[in-house]
């Protein structure tokens, strides 16, 4: 919690004078902030305090600073492109890679988003929304 949460709520403090009018904050989060696997609740309860960071701060900085945060999913860093159902789970047929998070970074730092402020949005491929139940559409648990 200490550098998860705490660190980015002190960093906000500590820049918040030095902040130019319509400037920009974009916290990162984690899928994990909605959703768990066993024992994964210090993870977990770090990204859903971003999530909540993210709205005070963006009220507590309203009108000198938009703050809002992403929470992305499977991000495979090395742009491996995944087949089979690693791939085919994602709603969007793949796995994210390091781009589908710094293009919603840049959009969110744009004038183009300067109508949103507080939010947490999830790039995670629509993982999240997705139900799955043993033996729905060809899935088993093994």
């Amino acid at each position: 919690m200490s550098v998860g949460v705490t660190a980015p709520f002190y960093l906000a403090k500590l820049f918040a004078p030095h902040f130019a009018d319509g400037a920009a904050i974009v916290n990162i989060s984690s899928s994990r902030d909605r959703m768990s696997q066993p024992q994964t609740e210090s993870y977990t309860a770090a990204k859903g305090g971003i999530a909540a960071l993210t709205h005070a701060l963006a009220v507590s900085l309203a009108g000198k600073v938009r703050v809002n945060s992403i929470s992305p999913g499977w991000i495979d860093t090395s742009y491996m492109v995944y087949e089979g159902a690693d791939a085919v789970q994602q709603p969007v047929g793949r796995v994210g890679n390091p781009l589908d998070i710094a293009h919603m970074v840049l959009f969110l730092c744009s004038d183009k988003a300067g109508f949103i402020t507080g939010e947490n949005i999830c790039i995670d491929g629509g993982m999240t929304h997705q139900m799955i139940y043993h033996g729905d559409n060809g899935w088993k648990l093994e």
